[in-house]
């Protein structure tokens, strides 16, 4: 899967096959997303329900072969660990990164070609008040433990190399 900002001159690649697809409600997302939607000329991020759509991809799964010098993190204050990646070009927001974390959310509206439907929206606890969840995947107010046990497979396959 290839991801790529807004005007082409960041871009990277995502071998294999996603850990999953999600949308995320949780408070620290759509904050985030509304700030970087802010920056000027940035795209949209927040979809109509107020989820952030992401695809998670291993940190060994992703390459940066265009504009990685291009990238600039961007920190919510009070998330030690947790950082987004903006391609200053055109301030496209590219992906989150849980530091200590092996995965990437990619942000799904980024990516191009054929990318997965999302197969799990979480956090749905924080969602705006008003809006209505699609019914084209399960919703869960927290993290349900398949999203815990998705991360963990990914882990020990990446720990054997697989």
């Amino acid at each position: 899967m290839v991801v790529r900002c807004s005007c082409g001159r960041v871009e990277f690649e995502a071998k294999g096959m996603p850990i999953l697809t999600s949308a995320c409600y949780c408070d620290d997302c759509q904050r985030a997303s509304r700030e970087l939607e802010s920056l000027p000329g940035a795209p949209r991020l927040l979809g109509e329900d107020g989820g952030t759509s992401y695809v998670l991809y291993r940190k060994d799964k992703v390459a940066f072969p265009k504009g990685k010098e291009l990238l600039r993190d961007y920190r919510l204050e009070g998330e030690p660990f947790t950082k987004r990646a903006v391609a200053s070009c055109c301030n496209s927001a590219m992906y989150l990164e849980y530091e200590k974390g092996h995965w990437f959310s990619l942000y799904r509206d980024r990516c191009v070609g054929p990318i997965p439907p999302v197969q799990m929206r979480l956090q749905t606890r924080f969602k705006p008040e008003a809006a209505v969840l699609p019914k084209d995947a399960p919703a869960f107010k927290a993290f349900p433990p398949r999203f815990i046990v998705r991360l963990l497979w990914a882990r020990l396959a990446m720990l054997l190399g697989r």
